[in-house]
């Protein structure tokens, strides 16, 4: 197989590891030796498809070797335990004889990856542990990743994540998507995994690349499966607005060698008015139905930017009233991030500076890259040059993302220029 083929085979195993999971997981019923047996499977498929070829089912494939890599793990277990029986309880009576009960050669008739969310989004977690889990097990984010998205240390969501881990064991869930009150207890906690996930997707946190479309397309096909299950919810006709109003942009944000494109600078024609029609219709629709939450609000602000000619043309001072409304519904730094930016757009770079100055002490900003650059935008439109050059340069010193660091040099340099 063709080293152009790699990337193929790495996108194939993203799609297939969620299913492979689940299917592991509802035969074992064990959620992290299901996981460590998946992965096997994968580091396994990563170095042997290349070099053989595609198996005819790389589904079966997995599931195939995982199965057996648990059971080799069961069985070693067993015989240093002197309980070979375990192995047999293992597994149901019934998938004894074959474990071809769960057909791995044929696509799964559900959706396994978003009942392994709501499986993920256990109520014996609380709601941080939930996410953590979900975003590695089933997003396939890394644990620094996570960590980025949740402001805290690499090693604390490690910890994290190894206690949601054994809470799954502990508590025997077996996989299968909730009804009823169960299903909303979950609901709240599956839509901020898709979102995080998206957002991952769309803004990567660190590498070369600035996206991985991988992430945010398989985020809003499953919002997408989630909104027809409950297309009367409001917040999630919110979530799956947001999406499609955020990724019409995607096509402008990078020039031709993959450097980052600002949205004041991104050429609006490439947009994808098909998406932000299909964004715009359905966060009309929902806005009057009920009470507006976060997703809703957030999805109104983007419909502003996406309908506007122009950063100029852009109804600030409504996008203004939309950042404080969502302030007040989330403690969210970045909200507030965002709040100073569109508080400068309407009453100039001091007063934004002026917001900026009163989350200084916030200790999830500490650091962050994103903080020091959004000073530094406001430090320029104020005219301190100099003061900005400072700052876009310890933005880039604090960011992973490689077309971030690039990005945020430039602007240093440029405004160095005389």
């Amino acid at each position: 197989m063709t080293v152009e083929a790699q990337p193929r085979i790495e996108h194939l195993l993203r799609e297939l590891a969620p299913q492979a999971l689940a299917a592991i997981v509802r035969r074992y019923r064990d959620f992290a030796a299901s996981e460590d047996a998946v992965q096997e499977a994968l580091l396994s498929a990563a170095t042997k498809w290349p070099q053989e070829g595609l198996p005819e089912s790389p589904r079966a494939w997995l599931i195939h070797v995982a199965a057996r890599r648990i059971v080799d793990h069961v069985r070693a277990e067993a015989a240093r335990r002197h309980r070979e029986e375990l192995v047999v309880s293992l597994v149901p009576v019934d998938e004894q004889i074959a474990l071809g009960a769960d057909d791995p050669s044929r696509p799964p008739a559900r959706d396994d990856t978003l009942e392994l969310f709501f499986m993920c989004c256990h109520p014996a977690l609380t709601q941080s542990s939930a996410l953590a889990l979900t975003l590695r097990a089933v997003g396939g984010l890394s644990t620094a990743e996570i960590a980025k998205a949740f402001l805290v240390p690499e090693a604390t969501m490690a910890q994290r994540i190894g206690r949601a881990k054994q809470s799954i064991k502990d508590a025997g869930t077996v996989l299968s998507r909730p009804t009823g009150r169960e299903f909303a207890a979950r609901l709240q906690a599956v839509m901020h995994a898709l979102y995080l996930i998206f957002s991952e997707g769309y803004v990567v946190s660190g590498g070369p690349a600035l996206t991985r479309t991988d992430l945010s397309s398989e985020a809003l096909r499953l919002t997408r499966v989630l909104h027809s299950l409950v297309p009367d919810e409001p917040e999630v006709s919110g979530l799956l607005a947001l999406m499609l109003l955020t990724d019409a942009r995607s096509a402008a944000r990078t020039g031709p060698s993959g450097e980052l494109i600002p949205l004041d600078q991104q050429d609006r024609a490439r947009w994808d008015r098909a998406a932000i029609a299909e964004g715009t219709a359905l966060i009309q629709a929902t806005l009057p139905r009920a009470a507006v939450g976060p997703y809703q609000v957030q999805a109104a602000i983007a419909a502003l930017h996406d309908e506007a000619a122009s950063t100029d043309a852009t109804d600030w001072p409504q996008v203004l009233a939309l950042y404080g409304l969502l302030e007040q519904m989330s403690d969210n730094p970045m909200v507030s991030l965002n709040l100073a930016i569109a508080t400068a757009m309407v009453h100039g770079p001091a007063a934004g500076l002026l917001r900026l100055d009163a989350l200084e002490a916030d200790p999830r900003l500490s650091g962050h890259h994103r903080f020091d650059a959004v000073r530094a935008h406001l430090l320029e439109r104020a005219g301190e040059s100099e003061q900005a050059r400072v700052y876009f340069r310890r933005a880039a010193e604090h960011t992973a993302s490689t077309a971030e660091r690039n990005y945020l040099l430039l602007r240093a340099s440029r405004d160095s220029e005389p």
